[in-house]
């Protein structure tokens, strides 16, 4: 096995432990520490496919910047540990057989599309500066404008939230 291969499971296999770790935390801080995780070792698999910009971004706005404001927010709300309640009926009967289904499925897709034994060979434009710049401006024009007025509501919400009462 070459050390491409090594690193692609090693950090896959962490950021797969980092997300369970997400969901199955009961503190909301430990959660978003588990976030950071696999924001980090989803750049460093970036950083195998060759896209440097990407990779950098993730770490700066998403690692940084997003982690920074989901901290704040859970700082501002004052959220505590998880309180565990009775899971409905529903969730009882239900959860399981259906996590396994679809855990079957996906293996099934994913045995039926497997190639074989062919090596990922990333394009050489992809996750590049100028070729992102491209195609955010021209092709994904407007889904980065969207982005942009969500992130505007999300900011006027955390300033209605941290706005006291007088």
């Amino acid at each position: 096995m070459s050390a491409d291969v090594i690193l692609f499971f090693l950090f896959g296999g962490l950021a797969v432990l980092g997300a369970l770790s997400l969901v199955l935390q009961r503190h909301p801080i430990h959660s978003a520490l588990s976030l950071i995780l696999v924001m980090a070792a989803l750049a460093v698999l970036y950083l195998l496919l060759g896209a440097e910009f990407i990779a950098a971004i993730q770490i700066i706005v998403y690692a940084g910047a997003i982690m920074v404001l989901f901290v704040f927010v859970i700082m501002l709300l004052n959220a505590g540990e998880e309180e565990r309640t009775d899971l409905s009926r529903v969730t009882r009967y239900l959860g399981l057989p259906v996590a396994t289904a679809l855990l079957v499925e996906t293996g099934w897709l994913l045995y039926r599309a497997w190639p074989g034994d062919v090596g990922v060979v990333p394009d050489r434009l992809v996750g590049r500066t100028g070729a992102v710049g491209r195609m955010l401006f021209t092709e994904y024009v407007l889904p980065f404008e969207l982005t942009s007025v969500v992130i505007l509501i999300a900011i006027l919400g955390a300033v209605v939230l941290a706005k006291k009462e007088r």
